[in-house]
């Protein structure tokens, strides 16, 4: 029988607004209220947070994750996760060439670490998306590899005041397969995507619901369009947010390592997987949990709306494929 672990916790800031190291703690084991605190509050304040040296399978992973939150499916759009641990999603290139057919000697440019290898916060097009994300290395490349967070609320609060409040009012619709610049392009991505639409529309700026900070909730990935404004005003809108977004002061870049685990808050953050590995033959198998996420609530206190689809709950989203 398990018992719980008391810890001492260190923060080790990486970066000046996002990013921090927790050492003395041994995330395989049940934890204490107080480590679990600390914990919750060094993600609050610096929006992802890491933890070297872990020992961690699918099980104690699964475990750790349970003691933040209920877990979600795997992914939406996953319907072979573990049989014995359907919370799991694996990041893993390999799956998403065996899935849609991509040759990767002949298609380098298209060697995505899972389903999207772009600047994104996880699972958007749901109506409550994932609260926070955790994720855990399991085979690494000799180099390279790395993964890029940036701090949504601080995108927000480099806003001038007149911006700021414009955005505020705005909404937007976010989906798979999204085509913000207006640049429809095809595909078995796509195709699968609209056959199995999942659409929410979402506030572009969000309050957090455990800090009160507002963060801008948009991402190059998911965020379709603008509403209520025309398809040009649009992409002006969201060229420049984005831009925001991917300011280098906003951001930390974390170098994997065996044991390694990133746990971000995904209310606060979007990620960029590795873009480095498209030219070398290395295998990257990382595998991630996720929290049951409320709905979004807009600064005029609206929630965010479900277009197509269900909640991302425990349950799949999709009845699984033939």
């Amino acid at each position: 029988m398990s018992t719980t672990v008391k810890s001492d916790l260190t923060i080790h800031p990486l970066a000046g607004r996002i990013g921090a190291e927790i050492h003395g703690v041994d995330i395989s084991q049940p934890l204490d209220d107080a480590t679990l605190e600390g914990i919750k509050s060094a993600l609050d304040t610096w929006k992802v947070v890491f933890f070297r040296d872990q020992h961690l399978d699918h099980a104690s992973q699964i475990a750790f994750g349970r003691q933040f939150g209920e877990l979600t499916y795997a992914h939406p759009h996953d319907d072979r996760p573990p049989e014995d641990a359907p919370e799991i999603y694996t990041v893993d290139e390999r799956r998403s060439a065996e899935r849609f057919g991509i040759d990767r000697k002949q298609n380098p440019g298209r060697r995505d670490q899972g389903l999207f290898s772009g600047w994104h916060t996880d699972v958007t097009p749901a109506v409550n998306p994932p609260a926070g994300s955790i994720l855990r290395a399991d085979i690494l490349p000799p180099y390279g590899g790395d993964t890029t967070w940036t701090n949504l609320v601080a995108a927000y609060e480099g806003l001038s005041e007149p911006i700021q409040r414009f955005v505020d009012s705005l909404r937007a619709e976010h989906r798979y397969a999204a085509d913000w610049q207006g640049l429809k392009g095809g595909g078995a991505y796509r195709q699968r995507f609209e056959e199995r639409a999942l659409v929410a529309n979402h506030p572009v700026v969000r309050v957090h619901p455990r800090t009160g900070e507002k963060a801008l909730f948009v991402s190059p990935t998911f965020t379709d369009h603008i509403l209520d404004v025309s398809p040009l005003e649009s992409r002006w809108i969201l060229e420049h947010l984005f831009t925001e977004l991917l300011r280098p002061e906003y951001t930390v870049r974390f170098h994997w390592e065996p044991g390694s685990v990133a746990f971000w808050d995904n209310r606060a953050t979007a990620h960029l997987a590795p873009r480095d590995l498209h030219h070398v033959d290395h295998v990257r198998v990382l595998h991630r949990v996720t929290l049951i996420g409320e709905v979004p609530v807009g600064p005029d206190g609206r929630e965010s709306e479900l277009v197509e689809g269900v909640p991302f709950v425990q349950t799949p989203v999709f009845a699984p494929a033939d």
